[in-house]
């Protein structure tokens, strides 16, 4: 199985943790499993927001790559540059691939483009739906996420790829590690960047204290203009369990997620959610005892610390709705497999011999 991704290792963030949770149940089934990242490329920092990198002029060593590799199955998770650059090859061998919408592209494309978001929002939408349309099929998350593509004119077939928890970690404890901070405590996980709307959260006033687990490019700004909240940098596994556990609510502010892996592991630790009722959140938070979705964030709040029940019997039900064994059977199941025939276009010799101007190509294409 191939799988390319712009979005990878070291870089932290839900299209990594996804594929990091899949891979190894794949491996456990005997699968054979290569992911092609940017570090694989000359790359660079996606302007303002360094952790972010871009391959440069992909397309002629990515190329070598998937024809040596020779995979039973194409998966290309990004539409970044090497996600455009194997859709070409695949395109130009007839070869059968799949995709996945982790991001909202338009939504994030319009957060940044502030002199003419509208504008943005449009060429973002234009630009996914092109990238998608030779797909076997488009992976996503939930029902809404599905709506919302159709809705941009997407005439893919649509398969459903949950997300999951591992119970192992994110479960509910005994433990209050703010103990000595005032009541509520309201957490926060996630990038800190412009797209996840966190300002929405730290203007709130509010008793209580707010925790910010996560880096991003915006967290100088804001550390600096809400000097009250605590940005208490990137927490992993047992550690960020223990957050996750110590909080009253967790705070989803985001507008523009697909899913929200942190929000299943804030309630299988036995935490309430408050968020806004968008793609993500509200198709999670679909049973009374997960939280409280609401278009004014501060009611969302206090309707989530409102509520009564008991923790262990939140976490157990969604470590049964979500689990990763399961959602890596799903994506083992949505794969196309290349046939024998098909297989024998990745040892067929290219047509130009200049194909490394191919790469220019591609960008024009774009």
């Amino acid at each position: 199985i191939l799988i390319v991704s712009d979005a990878w290792e070291p870089q932290i963030n839900g299209v990594v943790r996804t594929y990091q949770h899949i891979i190894p149940h794949l491996e456990a089934l005997g699968h054979e499993v290569k992911v092609i990242g940017p570090k694989h490329f000359l790359n660079t920092s996606m302007p303002g927001y360094d952790e972010i990198r871009l391959a440069l002029l992909p397309y002629y060593r990515l190329k070598g790559m998937i024809k040596k590799y020779k995979p039973d199955a194409i998966h290309i998770a990004v539409e970044g540059p090497l996600g455009w650059s194997a859709r070409r090859y695949c395109k130009l061998k007839s070869i059968p691939f799949t995709t996945s919408y982790h991001t909202h592209f338009p939504d994030y494309t319009a957060k940044r483009v502030k002199f003419a978001p509208e504008w943005a929002r449009h060429r973002g939408v234009e630009f996914v739906k092109r990238f998608h349309e030779p797909a076997a099929s488009v992976m996503v998350a939930t029902d809404s996420v599905e709506k919302e593509l159709r809705s941009f004119g997407f005439e893919n077939s649509f398969r459903r790829l949950s997300r999951g928890v591992n119970p192992d970690i994110f479960k509910p404890k005994d433990i209050d590690i703010f103990a000595d901070l005032p009541k509520p405590v309201m957490l926060y996980v996630g990038r800190v960047a412009v797209e996840k709307n966190l300002e929405a959260f730290l203007k709130l006033k509010k008793k209580g204290t707010k925790i910010i687990v996560g880096q991003g490019p915006d967290k100088d700004n804001l550390k600096k203009k809400y000097p009250e909240a605590h940005f208490v940098g990137t927490k992993n596994s047992d550690d960020l369990a223990d957050h996750y556990s110590s909080a009253d609510v967790f705070v989803f502010p985001s507008k523009t997620d697909t899913f929200g892996i942190v929000i299943i592991e804030a309630l299988a630790c036995g935490t309430p959610v408050a968020a806004y009722p968008v793609t993500g959140p509200i198709d999670i938070l679909n049973e009374a005892d997960f939280g409280a979705l609401s278009d004014d964030l501060n009611q969302a709040i206090d309707e989530a610390l409102a509520l009564k029940s008991d923790q262990k019997e939140r976490a157990t039900r969604v470590q049964e709705l979500y689990n990763w064994p399961q959602v890596a059977h799903d994506f083992l199941h949505y794969l196309i497999e290349i046939d024998d025939e098909l297989k024998k276009r990745f040892g067929e010799p290219d047509n130009d011999p200049l194909d490394f101007l191919e790469d220019v190509e591609l960008i024009n294409e774009q």
